[in-house]
């Protein structure tokens, strides 16, 4: 509880019982049927809290770059370090002479959130996560990501302190020393992340040594700030953050009905609009993949790439049209609507007049750039929405994804985005997914009901390594996603049919794992993923493969609606849709009263 305000109200863990347990207020006490916390009918189910008012400060150390340690000092140079994070509170004088001055017969004011710290290290082969720390703090690994987390009601009022130990140094550097080799300190002040106006960013500290008070040295330090989502309140009604049904491997279309701009075979619909994504749907997807980013006037919209091209007029209508790239995030909503597209391929053609799709003339579904809102009124809900939030990827050779170096602020980006979803979804089914590691962390940490996937390429061919060391490998993106308690992972195809074994190592974790890429595309490879048990196949086109079919979850609906109406038992329609507002079944096979009608209608549709 802050001093002076509402009541706030911080959840560390919670449970999230598919049903929950009972509790019964009496005068005199409260009966709960199952007294354990995280324990009901003998399945424990607890899951990680979310941020309500609380700022969640991230500190890393890692070398996806370079080695986060720059020693200039000679007699340190070739020296091993282990790192130790301290934590304080600044006081403020005026608090203090405010708490002296009140008066003692008032009631005393609340305490404040006790500040948290907990240090996590990620690798290939596992992850650690501690409250505590050793008292020489760890040493620095090259294949190793180091990170402090930090929960604070004052992220503006923190003093954190790197102390650096010198390994097998046995002499204490200071008189009054409890520990030896402890010959330097680096000290950040969270002012200085505010200062900076960014959720996201890296910042150069001095390393000082404790005896000449002269610099040594300086540590890189990468910071992310994630702050509760702005102007909406998570509840406790539903959540699927961490829960997956088993089924058959699921069918997702590749951003609707498949990629129309850069693969072999194009889709005959254009990628990412609303007749793409209807299309999926009709040949019986489970979920429909597409890509969400934000406008230059912060509408959320439909569009994978993060650039598109844009055509010059020019003076002389006899000259043939000159192509520029521009980043979807300068235009506004209008006016992306208003644009006359071509794909940034079209740069590599001469002829650009016919690199332009004709657009004018074509229903509002084929049209790119929809916004979110719109797809999420225009396609069916019994379709689920495998939505992957779009950020810039910095590659290890320092090349940004579209030459974009800056972008949004992370916390603006995702709340606009992440609020859309939460107030328009209704009962569709929604996984997030991301390639950026910290998009990932902050979607989980801001809300509490839909699921997240980190997408991973893994070791590829294809694609050029990035920069985060978190994405580079398979292993390192399990370590990950069990660090974040993600539902699971997304990795390329490539990288799964050349080793299965991370299929069993991920579900080993509890994990659900998905595959992505264009060796999903070919049905024999499709076929081997599904022997392996991935859970969910993205792939291109699946019109080619499926008729006109329901998806599964369709079918599970009706084959629910049958057991609890008698008067649907012999009925074949292929899905609720058809004769949920009539009294005949089309199929005719099964005549039902107006009596069974008004049974389904009270009848409330579960989502498993």
């Amino acid at each position: 509880q802050t001093i002076g305000g509402p009541c706030q109200v911080i959840v560390h863990t919670w449970e999230t019982h598919l049903q929950p347990r009972s509790i019964t207020p009496l005068e005199n006490e409260i009966t709960i049927d199952d007294g354990c916390f995280g324990v009901h009918n003998g399945v424990k189910t607890v899951d990680a809290g979310w941020l309500t008012c609380q700022t969640e400060i991230r500190l890393r150390l890692h070398y996806s770059e370079k080695p986060p340690v720059s020693i200039s000092k000679k007699e340190f140079k070739t020296s091993r370090f282990r790192v130790k994070l301290t934590l304080e509170g600044l006081e403020e004088e005026d608090d203090e002479e405010e708490e002296e001055d009140q008066d003692k017969t008032s009631p005393p004011f609340p305490r404040k959130m006790a500040n948290t710290l907990e240090i996590s290290l990620i690798s290939n082969n596992e992850y650690k996560c501690r409250h505590s720390q050793p008292e020489c703090g760890y040493a620095l690994q090259p294949d190793r990501w180091t990170e402090y987390t930090i929960q604070t009601m004052e992220p503006d009022n923190l003093e954190l302190n790197f102390d650096f130990f010198v390994e097998h140094l046995c002499e204490k550097v200071l008189q009054g020393d409890v520990l030896p080799g402890h010959v330097a300190s680096a000290c950040l002040l969270s002012s200085t992340i505010a200062e900076q106006g960014k959720s996201a960013g890296t910042l150069t500290l001095p390393i000082m040594s404790r005896i000449s008070r002269k610099t040594i040295g300086k540590v890189r330090v990468d910071y992310i700030i994630i702050k509760p989502i702005q102007g909406y309140t998570c509840d406790m009604k539903a959540s699927y953050a961490k829960y997956w049904k088993p089924r058959t491997t699921l069918d997702v279309g590749h951003r609707g009905a498949g990629n129309s701009t850069t693969t072999t075979k194009l889709a005959k619909v254009q990628e990412n609009t609303v007749a793409s994504l209807r299309n999926a749907a009709s040949h019986g997807a489970a979920y429909v993949e597409f890509d969400v980013h934000l406008s230059k006037d912060h509408v959320p919209i439909v569009y994978h790439d993060l650039t598109c091209c844009m055509a010059m007029k020019k003076k002389l209508d006899t000259e043939p049209l000159e192509l520029f790239e521009i980043a979807v995030k300068e235009l506004t909503f209008d006016q992306l609507q208003l644009l006359k597209l071509a794909h940034v391929t079209a740069l590599k053609v001469k002829d650009h007049n016919a690199s332009f799709k004709e657009e004018e003339n074509f229903a509002f579904e084929t049209q790119p750039f929809p916004s979110l809102q719109t797809v999420l009124e225009s396609v069916s809900e019994d379709v689920g929405f495998n939505i992957e939030i779009k950020w810039i990827c910095q590659q290890r050779d320092g090349q940004w994804d579209g030459n974009l170096s800056t972008y949004f602020d992370m916390n603006l980006f995702l709340d606009i985005i992440l609020k859309t979803i939460l107030l328009n979804a209704g009962r569709r089914r929604i996984i997030f997914s991301s390639f950026d590691a910290d998009i990932c962390t902050m979607i989980r940490h801001k809300q509490n009901k839909y699921p997240v996937l980190f997408l991973t390429q893994g070791e590829s061919d294809f694609y050029p390594e990035l920069m985060d060391l978190r994405s580079r490998t398979t292993s390192i993106a399990i370590s990950f996603a069990q660090f974040e308690n993600l539902l699971g992972i997304n990795v390329h195809s490539e990288d799964l049919l050349r080793n299965p074994m991370f299929i069993e190592q991920a579900k080993s974790k509890d994990l659900v794992i998905f595959s992505w890429g264009d060796d999903a595309n070919d049905p024999e490879n499709r076929k081997k993923l599904r022997e392996y048990g991935v859970h969910g196949l993205i792939y291109d086109r699946i019109y080619d493969w499926n008729p006109e079919q329901p998806n599964i979850f369709q079918v599970e609906q009706l084959e629910r609606l049958k057991k609890e109406l008698p008067e649907l038992k012999s009925c074949v329609c292929p899905t609720v849709s058809h004769f949920k507002s009539i009294s005949l079944c089309k199929c005719r096979h099964s005549r039902r009263e107006v009596k069974g009608v008004d049974n389904l209608n009270s009848i409330h549709v579960h989502k498993d």
